[in-house]
């Protein structure tokens, strides 16, 4: 392929940022839109975080338990990177609720509780926030299909097994999504106008705090008001400018005509475009970013055709994620001009992954991010990105203690 089909021009970006601004806006005020924007209605503390909360971490199917002990908004996690399990057995026919609830019960019985506490369980599947910080279960992704759970909370149901089943009791759940747990975590540092939450690895999606007066389909129970957290679900973001090379990845894919953003940056689809570029030559079938960016940084053992073009995918990629992040920059500084400093907290194997011939894919983000702010007007906007060890658990435990 002499051509680089997969350069995006900076005015081609800048319309992709303009046209997820506008996706994001219908997102606030319609239901089923493109771009979701689900509120989350637990209102977080971003000061005088004290207290003890077991924190539930199921992202896929790897599971997480840990004790997060706060202490004058010092987090302290107890084991240190939390109680690890493969819950990939949820993918088997005929899996129930119950088999689950079991399955996440046992770590817990191994962590030595002396007290009641709450929960902060950070779910990593597609559903709709309650009012009392539960979560009803939309839909399973990622090859599980636990029937009876779908349109159901997740949250109270699990607390109501552990509490038959423990002598010290939990006191309540509030139930979160990734992006929103990173969202959360980032609020331990708070000189910042303004925060986002960003996932870029196996799949990718944003979160971000709106005024809920700008969220016109917020639930009118719902009293709270200031900022509300917004899970955009923008993974389902269909932009401008993608290639007949998107088309062919998204024409295999399980889910046609849904996550067209998510084919075209996350990891679980990188090597799928690579494969739609040569469809008569041979891979693995398994092929993620992590094989691409290995094609990337040993040039010497694969053809010269495979290095240029991964490395094509790859920058694509982290410019795409620059423009979502421009595009949603739009919308906070729309809604208050204040705003000039803005907290990123990004999670994912892909977003820190390294190049080694080339600029890393987080450098790649970061340099068009601020160039394509600088062009649509927001010289004086930054953001400023970090890397936090357990948001995930950071972010549920300031759920559950807010």
């Amino acid at each position: 392929m002499k051509k680089n089909v997969f350069h995006l021009k900076t005015k081609q970006l800048v319309e992709i940022a303009q046209s997820l601004k506008l996706k994001v806006e219908t997102g606030l005020r319609e239901e089923g839109a493109e771009v979701q924007c689900i509120p989350t209605y637990i209102n977080p503390k971003t000061s005088g975080i004290n207290g003890q909360a077991t924190v539930l971490d199921l992202g896929g199917t790897n599971y997480r338990v840990a004790v997060v002990d706060f202490e004058n908004g010092e987090p302290t996690i107890h084991p240190e990177n939390g109680w690890k399990k493969d819950l990939s057995v949820m993918k088997t026919p005929g899996f129930t609720e119950e088999d689950l609830f079991k399955e996440q019960a046992d770590p817990i019985g191994e962590i030595k509780r002396t007290k009641e506490n709450p929960i902060g369980y950070c779910f990593s599947y597609p559903a709709e926030s309650m009012l009392n910080g539960d979560a009803k279960l939309l839909r399973w992704t990622k090859g599980v299909d636990i029937k009876e759970m779908i349109g159901k909370p997740v949250g109270q149901p699990l607390v109501d097994y552990l509490n038959k089943r423990n002598e010290v009791k939990f006191t309540g759940i509030k139930v979160i999504n990734d992006t929103v747990a990173s969202l959360f975590a980032g609020l331990t540092e708070s000189n910042y106008d303004a925060y986002i939450g960003l996932i870029v690895g196996t799949g990718t999606n944003m979160a971000t705090f709106i005024k809920s007066e700008n969220i016109k389909k917020l639930n009118p129970d719902y009293k709270e008001g200031g900022l509300i957290p917004v899970n955009l679900e923008s993974g389902n973001f269909n932009p401008p400018h993608l290639t007949v090379v998107d088309e062919n990845v998204d024409a295999r894919s399980d889910a046609k005509g849904a996550q067209r953003f998510e084919k075209a940056v996350s990891g679980m689809y990188l090597g799928e475009i690579l494969k739609a570029v040569f469809p008569c030559d041979e891979f693995e079938e398994r092929f993620d970013a992590q094989k691409l960016t290995s094609i990337m940084n040993y040039p010497d053992i694969h053809k010269k055709k495979y290095v240029k073009v991964a490395a094509q995918i790859y920058e694509r990629s982290a410019k795409l994620v620059a423009a979502s992040l421009a595009g949603l920059a739009l919308v906070l500084v729309e809604n208050d001009p204040s705003i000039k400093r803005i907290k990123l907290v990004a999670e994912g194997s892909l977003f820190w992954s390294e190049y080694r011939k080339g600029k890393n894919y987080k450098n790649i983000v970061m340099a068009e991010l601020q160039d394509l702010l600088d062009e649509m007007g927001l010289k004086d906007v930054h953001v400023y990105v970090s890397k936090m060890d357990n948001a995930n658990l950071i972010g549920s435990a300031i759920a559950a203690l807010s």
